[in-house]
C-alpha cells in the first residue's frame, strides 16, 4: 500500500473516531430537548403545564449557558495536555450525566429535589459539551491534508444534526414498542439509558487514537502554551480575533442553527400541535439536508468560507417570517372545512393533587382535507371548585392542541424544515475550518472553543426559551389590547419569537461582512 492510500485511510479513521464520539455527545445533549414536554410533566410541580414547560426550557438553556465555562476549562486542558485526553474525559462526563438523568425519580416521589438534580446533571452535560466540540474539530483539522480542511472538518459539523436525528429515531422506536401509557410512565427513560451503550463503544474507539501530529510536534519542540487562557484572551491581538469570530460569525450561526432545528421542532409541537407527527417531519427534513454540510465544507475549500456563511445568515433571517407563516397555515383550521357530524365535545373533572382540580373540556374536530384537531382546555379550580382567575380577571387555564395533517401537509412541512436546515448547512458546514484557521496551534483549542460556545451556547441555546417567552408576551398584549377595546396588538403573535434570531443574525451579518476576511486554507501550524 502506498503512502497516499495510507494517509487517506488514516484521516478517515480520525474523522470516524472523532465524529462518532461527538455525534453521541450531541445525542446525549439533545434527547433532553426532544423530550422537553414529558420532562416538564415528570420533574416540575403539577398544576400549570405552561409554567412547567417554560421551566424545562430554562433548564435546557442552562446547559447551553455553562458551555463557555466548559470551553475555558477543557480548552485550557486540551492546549496544555493534549486533544485526545481531553475529549476522552468529556465523553465520559457527558455519558454519565445523561444516563443518570434517566434514573432520577419523578417530582411526585422526591419533590423539589427532582428539578434540582435535573438542573445539576444538565449543567454537567453543558460543561462536557463545552470541551468536546473544540477538541474534535481541532483534532480533525490538524490531521487534514492541505486544501481539504473545510471538507474534512465538515464531517464533524454533521454530528450535531445526526445526533438530533438519532435521538428522534430512538425516541420514535421506543414509543412504537410500547403503549402510550407505558412510555409516559417509564419508557421515556430508555433513550437516556441507551446512551451509555453508545458511550462505551465510542470510548473504545477513541482510546486507540493517537495524539494530533501538529500538537505532538509543538509539544516535542517545547512550543506549547504555558498559560493558554492568558495568551488567548490577555493578548489584545488574539483577543480581537476571538471577538470577531464570536460576533461576526458564530453568533449568527448559532441562532440560525437553533431556529432551524430546535425552534422549528418546538413550533411544530407546541404551536401547531403536531406532537404525533413532529418526529417524522423533522427526520425527513434533517435527512435530506445533512449532505449539504459536506458540500459547503468542500465548497469553502474552493472559494473561501466567509461569503458562504454570510449568505446563509442573510437568506435565513430574510426568510424566517414567511416560512413560519406558511408552516402555521398548514394546520390553521380557520381556512379548513369542518365535517360537522364528526365534532365531539366532552367535559370532566380531573384531580391533579389534594388541593388542585382541573375542569377539562375537550373538543375534537375532523376536516374535509383529512386534518384532525383536538383542543383540550384545562381550567384550574380552587378548593371550592370555582375557577381561579388571573390578574386580568380571566379564568386560569391551559390550552393544548393535538393535530394531525394529511400527507400533502406533512410533505409541505418537511420541505420547510429542509429549507431551514439547508440554511444551517451554509453557516455551519464551513465554520469549524474557519475557526481553526483563525488561531495558532498552541492556543487553538482554547481560542476557538470560547467564541463557538458563547455563540451557540448563549445566543443559540437561549433561543427556544426567549422566543417562546416573546410569543407568550405577544399573546398577553393581545388580551390586554382586546380588553381595552383596542383590537389586536399583534396580528400574528406566533411569529413574534422570530425577532430574536432575526435581530441577532442581522447584527452578526453586519459585523461579519465588514470585518471578517474571506480566507481559506490558511494556517497557523
Amino acid at each position: 500500500m502506498d503512502n497516499t492510500v495510507q494517509k487517506k485511510s488514516s484521516i478517515f479513521s480520525v474523522i470516524t473516531a472523532s465524529s462518532v464520539g461527538t455525534m453521541i455527545e450531541w445525542y446525549d445533549f439533545y434527547i433532553f430537548g426532544s423530550l422537553a414536554t414529558i420532562i416538564s410533566m415528570k420533574f416540575f410541580p403539577p398544576g400549570n403545564e405552561t409554567a412547567a414547560f417554560l421551566s424545562t426550557l430554562a433548564t435546557f438553556a442552562a446547559g447551553f449557558v455553562v458551555r463557555p465555562f466548559g470551553a475555558l476549562f477543557f480548552g485550557r486542558l486540551g492546549d496544555l495536555i493534549g486533544r485526545k485526553f481531553t475529549f476522552m474525559l468529556t465523553l465520559i462526563l457527558m455519558g454519565g450525566a445523561t444516563f443518570l438523568i434517566g434514573c432520577i425519580p419523578a417530582y411526585e416521589t422526591i419533590g423539589f429535589m427532582a428539578p434540582v438534580l435535573i438542573l445539576t446533571l444538565r449543567l454537567l452535560q453543558g460543561l462536557a459539551l463545552g470541551g468536546e466540540y473544540g477538541g474534535a474539530a481541532t483534532y480533525v483539522a490538524e490531521h487534514s491534508p492541505t486544501g481539504k480542511r473545510g471538507f474534512m472538518t465538515s464531517w464533524i459539523q454533521t454530528t450535531a444534526t445526526v445526533g438530533l436525528f438519532i435521538s428522534l429515531i430512538v425516541i420514535m422506536l421506543t414509543k412504537s414498542s410500547m403503549s402510550a401509557e407505558a412510555f409516559s410512565d417509564w419508557g421515556w427513560r430508555v433513550p437516556f439509558w441507551v446512551s451509555i451503550i453508545m458511550i462505551i463503544i465510542s470510548f473504545v474507539i477513541r482510546r486507540k487514537m493517537s495524539e494530533s501530529p501538529v500538537f505532538a510536534k509543538a509539544k516535542e519542540e517545547g512550543k506549547t502554551s504555558k498559560n493558554p487562557l492568558k495568551e488567548s484572551f490577555g493578548n489584545k491581538f488574539n483577543f480581537k480575533f476571538v471577538l470577531l469570530a464570536l460576533f461576526g460569525a458564530v453568533m449568527g450561526q448559532g441562532v440560525v442553527w437553533y431556529t432551524g432545528q430546535f425552534y422549528a421542532m418546538s413550533f411544530l409541537e407546541k404551536v401547531m400541535g403536531l406532537s404525533e407527527q413532529v418526529g417524522s417531519i423533522m427526520l425527513w427534513g434533517i435527512a435530506f439536508a445533512t449532505p449539504f454540510f459536506l458540500f459547503f465544507g468542500w465548497l469553502s475549500d474552493k472559494i473561501g468560507r466567509k461569503w458562504i456563511m454570510m449568505a446563509g445568515i442573510l437568506v435565513a433571517i430574510v426568510s424566517y417570517r414567511p416560512i413560519y407563516s406558511a408552516m402555521y397555515e398548514v394546520t390553521n383550521v380557520k381556512n379548513k372545512t369542518e365535517v360537522a357530524d364528526k365534532t365531539v365535545k366532552t367535559a370532566e373533572l380531573k384531580v391533579v393533587s389534594e388541593s388542585i382540580t382541573d375542569s377539562v373540556y375537550v373538543t375534537s374536530k375532523v376536516f374535509t382535507d383529512g386534518t384532525t384537531w383536538k383542543e383540550t382546555k384545562s381550567f384550574v379550580l380552587d378548593a371550592n371548585k370555582m375557577p381561579v382567575v388571573n390578574d386580568l380577571g380571566e379564568k386560569k387555564m391551559d390550552v393544548k392542541i393535538d393535530a394531525t395533517v394529511n400527507n400533502d401537509g406533512k410533505w409541505t412541512l418537511i420541505f420547510w424544515i429542509f429549507i431551514q436546515i439547508f440554511f444551517v448547512t451554509m453557516v455551519y458546514g464551513p465554520i469549524a475550518a474557519f475557526l481553526v484557521e483563525m488561531f495558532p496551534v498552541q492556543i487553538r483549542y482554547t481560542s476557538m472553543s470560547l467564541p463557538y460556545h458563547i455563540g451557540n451556547g448563549i445566543f443559540g441555546g437561549l433561543l427556544p426559551a426567549i422566543a417562546t417567552a416573546l410569543v407568550l408576551n405577544a399573546k398577553t398584549a393581545n388580551k390586554i389590547a382586546e380588553a381595552a377595546g383596542l383590537g389586536l396588538a399583534f396580528d400574528k403573535p406566533y411569529l413574534e419569537g422570530l425577532w430574536y434570531p432575526i435581530i441577532i443574525g442581522a447584527v452578526s451579518l453586519l459585523i461579519g461582512v465588514i470585518y471578517l476576511k474571506n480566507g481559506h486554507n490558511t494556517t497557523h501550524d
